[in-house]
């Protein structure tokens, strides 16, 4: 199992906002496909405690089951990797939380999934992401900056957000999206 902790910084974006920031980054050929398939008890246990579990499917055929904790810009996460036939198992049926993470107990079962097309590239010591997600019908779109710490991470944010003229539009978590509409 691996962990480690996430500060992130994201806005919902327009899609013109984000066919705009794929060209100046140069980035329209680099967009990649991934899968989230959310868990959760059939009482929504770990929504309620501000807890996403999720299986994620990259574009090289892998998957890793995540169990993440949120506060206000960063994530505890704990990951483990997965076999495909293990991963499809536990979509198909479910699964007990405590075989991965010890420290959760609780029967879950697959409840939704989010597609995101996602690009990354380095910016300022930290990551740039812009995401499509497409879930239920909807398509959205999000710029995130994660950085290596929070006050230098929100300083490179709000600058890009500035120097781009992009307005700071809360967005909910991907989770909380795709589970909204269960």
């Amino acid at each position: 199992m691996k962990t480690n902790i996430e500060i992130e910084f994201k806005t919902a974006i327009p899609e013109e906002t984000y066919y705009k920031l794929l060209k100046e980054f140069n980035l329209e050929n680099n967009i990649f496909k991934q899968t989230n398939y959310y868990f959760d008890t059939d009482n929504y246990d770990l929504m309620n405690q501000e807890i996403v579990l999720r299986i994620r499917l990259k574009p090289n055929g892998h998957y890793k089951v995540t169990l993440k904790s949120q506060g206000d810009y960063q994530a505890f996460e704990s990951h483990v990797i997965l076999k495909a036939e293990q991963a499809l198992s536990m979509i198909e049926n479910g699964f007990y939380t405590n075989v991965f993470f010890k420290d959760t107990n609780y029967f879950v079962t697959f409840k939704a999934s989010l597609e995101n097309h996602r690009v990354s590239t380095p910016y300022e010591n930290g990551t740039l992401f812009l995401d499509r997600c497409d879930y239920h019908g909807i398509t959205d779109y999000e710029v995130e900056y994660e950085a290596i710490d929070y006050e230098t991470g929100k300083r490179v944010f709000e600058d890009f957000l500035s120097k781009h003229g992009v307005e700071n539009i809360p967005t909910k978590r991907k989770s909380q999206r795709a589970l909204k509409r269960v």
